[in-house]
């Protein structure tokens, strides 16, 4: 599995961080890192869940 990110849709409003600490990190300047671009299938559900939450729809599940 891999997280995918559409930078230009991103607006850093955290919500992937709050359902999933571990793989998402917002800057203090707004921007978004993915910690863990391919984590593992079991942390398949709550990396789902995280992009699943975001409001603006900037992430996305390969694989």
């Amino acid at each position: 599995m891999e997280i995918v990110v559409d930078r230009s849709k991103c607006e850093g409003l955290g919500m992937c961080e709050a359902m999933a600490h571990e793989f998402f990190e917002v800057q203090d300047d707004g921007s978004m890192v993915v910690l863990d671009e391919q984590p593992g299938d079991e942390h398949r559900q709550t990396v789902s869940a995280a992009v699943d939450a975001c409001p603006v729809l900037a992430l996305a599940l390969k694989g």
